[in-house]
């Protein structure tokens, strides 16, 4: 099989910049994910988030796990379990409301570096999403523009630890899904792996790196661009040693904008027949629905957003 796909962002200024870009879409139309490397965010800021994110984890959340295990005797299941996964998670907001300040146990300097790095990664997600409205022949901010919605986007960061599983053939680090969102910026740790993606019908895994951020794409740009890129199947494997960093960051439309394919990148039969394949929604009605569906497949999802009565009037996205 082809290796997993690595773009390095500094080739993207000179001469090697369509070969990047070339490498960017097929990574988008073959993988849905890819892994940066040179992306612009320090070394030394990661790893900063790296050691305090540990660290908090170890002094706030490791008992906790413990005791929850525990108390669902998880260690000792004998058949394999469907209804949780193995892992530890707190979540962070950032857009439209922050809500740092009010998660308890945070100290104020993993608050406020985590406030740093979300600004960072902020910055990348929109860039990224320029990239893509490049490859696409999309206006430069099209896809920034759809998911802005009234109040911009969404954007939040759910910060999760995989510790050592004793039973990992029966219980999930994390169970089989699609991202909901829009693009999703990962950091995962660069030691312990597990992270894996469904390609060609076989499960692939997301090598480890250093200092790398690991993109995937979510359902909502499935939608915007007609299929051309897909969301992909992807999991977490629990593993029998080692403590699995993941601080995973959604850059998601706003609640009430509304998704649609763009109409560029819908075909004129399409357009003719009146069929779209794919619906329009606003994108808070569709995580409504992912909340209960997240581990099912993506595509009856599609198909209730299509079959929804109410369509908001759609009218085209202003990119000045």
């Amino acid at each position: 099989m082809e290796s997993f796909p690595v773009i390095n962002m500094e080739n993207l200024n000179g001469e090697n910049r369509g070969i990047t870009m070339d490498k960017i879409k097929d990574a988008c139309e073959n993988w849905g994910f890819f892994e940066l490397v040179n992306h612009g965010i320090s070394p030394e800021l990661m790893d900063t988030v790296e050691r305090m994110t540990k660290g908090h984890y170890k002094k706030c959340m490791e008992q906790r796990f413990r005791e929850l295990v525990a108390s669902k005797g998880l260690e000792y299941v004998q058949t394999e379990v469907h209804d949780l996964d193995w892992e530890s998670t707190f979540h962070l907001k950032h857009l439209p409301v922050s809500n740092i300040s009010q998660i308890p146990d945070l100290d104020d300097d993993y608050r406020n570096v985590m406030k740093e790095f979300a600004v960072k990664l902020e910055k990348l997600a929109e860039e990224l999403l320029d990239l893509l409205c490049e490859n696409l022949g999309l206006e430069k901010g099209y896809l920034k523009n759809a998911f802005y919605g009234s109040n911009g986007p969404n954007f939040g960061t759910k910060v999760s630890n995989y510790p050592p599983c004793p039973k990992p053939d029966l219980i999930k680090g994390l169970r089989a899904h699609t991202d909901a969102g829009g693009i999703i910026l990962l950091f995962q740790d660069d030691k312990v792996s597990g992270l894996q993606l469904l390609k060609d019908g076989q499960w692939v895994d997301v090598p480890p790196m250093h200092h790398s951020i690991v993109i995937n794409l979510g359902d909502q740009l499935e939608v915007i661009t007609n299929g051309k890129y897909k969301s992909v199947l992807h999991r977490v494997v629990a593993q029998t040693d080692g403590n699995r960093m993941s601080i995973a960051s959604f850059y998601n439309p706003g609640s009430d904008a509304v998704i649609y394919p763009a109409p560029a990148l819908v075909g004129r039969e399409v357009e003719e027949a009146g069929e779209e394949t794919y619906p329009k929604f606003v994108f808070e009605d569709y995580m409504k629905l992912y909340a209960g569906l997240k581990f099912q497949a993506k595509e009856p999802r599609f198909k209730a957003m299509k079959a929804m009565v109410s369509t908001p009037n759609l009218g085209p996205i202003a990119t000045a």
